[in-house]
């Protein structure tokens, strides 16, 4: 072993200036990769929309104000997606809950 004269403080500053350009170049690659995928993720379709959705109205309850398809541009904001057999089952119980512009009833052949 060479017997260096270098003192043991400049050594450990040495090393400090190192890992820290490390992890400077490891949160660049993380930078990288975070932008990768989010650019990744812009450019897939946006998922299908539901093949049925019921309206909800506000308040204690939440009760449908009216069941639309998927893709009926006229739902509001509170609306959740529902299964085939719910619609059929709430536009059953009151079939002015269908909605006039898509008209889920008629694609049902409930009238």
């Amino acid at each position: 072993m060479s017997d260096s004269k270098v003192p043991r403080l400049d050594l450990l500053r040495f090393l400090e200036r190192v890992q820290a350009r490390d992890l400077a170049r490891t949160r660049q690659w993380i930078t990288d990769e975070e932008q990768r995928q989010a650019e990744l993720a812009a450019r897939q379709p946006p998922p299908p929309p539901p093949d049925w959705v019921v309206e909800q109205g506000i308040g204690v309850g939440h009760q449908v104000v009216a069941v639309h398809q998927g893709w009926c541009t006229m739902s509001g904001r509170r609306t959740q997606p529902i299964p085939r057999d719910e619609v059929l089952r709430l536009l059953g119980e009151d079939s002015g809950r269908a909605c006039q512009q898509c008209r889920p009833d008629t694609e049902l052949g409930v009238l």
